[in-house]
């Protein structure tokens, strides 16, 4: 179900036909470095991650992390959107991106666009974000998006991270 459109992308529900996409995404060196390795390692094991992580959102939440696709070919590129993490008391934005998409403004404007629609659709006011102490690329792009620095926390795994925090004009 497509859930947003922005000048050269969409972005929508991820489903078992992307099952590959995430295999993919999930094994990107930048992503286990930065957002972890989630064990998924076939096709099969990235469907039930597919419904038990992205899906179970949807359903529990009213959102999550959507695919999002170039409009131009219809092939997806990365996800983003939001991920609520019970050590946080709102919503966390969530994005990655395969590399070859990486530092073409997708990743903005996706952002922009899911920001968007949290705060005029879902009613979301406040929006946090984590990201790994070394991970600067989504650190400058949180800024850019109007985040600020908060403090650093620790993740249930006891992984020191930075939380940032976003709250609309």
């Amino acid at each position: 179900m497509k859930i947003l459109e922005t000048e050269r992308l969409i972005l929508r529900e991820i489903t078992a036909d992307d099952a590959a996409f995430t295999l993919d995404l999930l094994n990107q060196p930048s992503f286990i470095k930065y957002i972890g390795d989630r064990g998924v390692r076939d096709l099969e094991q990235a469907r039930a991650f597919i419904e038990d992580r992205y899906r179970k959102s949807y359903r529990e939440h009213g959102y999550g992390l959507y695919v999002v696709e170039l409009k131009s070919e219809g092939s997806p590129v990365g996800i983003c959107g939001f991920v609520r993490r019970a050590e946080l008391p709102a919503p966390d934005l969530g994005f990655a991106f395969l590399p070859q998409y990486e530092r073409k403004g997708y990743g903005f404007e996706s952002a922009e666009a899911v920001l968007r629609f949290g705060s005029e659709s879902l009613g979301i006011s406040h929006v946090l974000a984590i990201t790994s102490l070394d991970n600067e690329p989504s650190g400058r792009l949180l800024v850019k998006l109007g985040f600020v620095f908060e403090r650093f926390v620790e993740s249930p795994s006891g992984e020191k991270l930075k939380l940032y925090a976003r709250v609309p004009e």
